[in-house]
């Protein structure tokens, strides 16, 4: 049998320590490779282990993030109903042409935002959390109605009424997850939204001011 030296036995004693400094390092450290220290409060959250752009957004997160979620979604469907009812019905080309940018932009935000709530483990559905949030912004039945009445210019000039006052909501609430969020994802969106629906409110108050 082979007699171990000390420096053998010195070998073996250092590989052991490396390897218990490891197992100690893994059980100090949460799934998400953080440490087990919460530094955003009692109501933020972790997503789940590998969690992407296809699951819930990367990173941790908090109520404000999933109201935002929860109520944009709806706010941008609406948003697309009053785009699709300019088909046959808008007259004037810079209407038309933002209403292809609205439908190029908010359809995936959407898929976004509804992939994020699967992902949190959050019922797309704002009822029962964030409850108590208005969606500012939001038309009714009878302005639907109305839209959907109106062709040509008239509709143009229904359309760009309704969508500043639209735009003008999500802005709000954009503004809110600004100031109130947590989720880096989330946030960059909501710097999205403020930017391009502020930018598309000037465009339709110049359309207003000229049909």
């Amino acid at each position: 049998m082979r007699a171990f030296t000390p420096r053998t036995t010195r070998k073996f004693a250092l590989a052991a320590a490396v390897a218990a400094t490891g197992l100690l390092l893994a059980a100090c450290g949460t799934e998400d490779g953080t440490s087990g220290m919460d530094h955003g409060g009692a109501s933020a959250s972790a997503t789940a282990p590998g969690a992407g752009a296809e699951a819930g957004a990367p990173g941790a997160f908090n109520d404000a993030d999933v109201t935002f979620a929860q109520m944009m979604i709806p706010h941008h469907e609406q948003a697309l109903e009053m785009a699709e009812l300019a088909d046959g019905r808008a007259e004037d080309p810079e209407v038309k042409k933002l209403v292809a940018a609205i439908e190029r932009a908010q359809d995936p935000e959407i898929r976004k935002m509804r992939a994020w709530l699967k992902g949190w483990g959050r019922p797309e559905s704002a009822e029962g959390h964030g409850a108590g949030h208005s969606m500012s912004g939001m038309m009714s039945d009878q302005d639907m109605k109305d839209l959907a009445a109106v062709k040509g210019k008239a509709f143009d000039r229904k359309f760009a009424e309704l969508m500043i006052a639209h735009h003008d909501g999500a802005v709000t609430m954009a503004k809110d997850e600004q100031r109130d969020g947590r989720n880096a994802t989330a946030v960059k969106l909501a710097d999205d939204v403020v930017r391009t629906q502020s930018a598309e409110v000037a465009q339709l108050r110049k359309i207003l001011d000229r049909l």
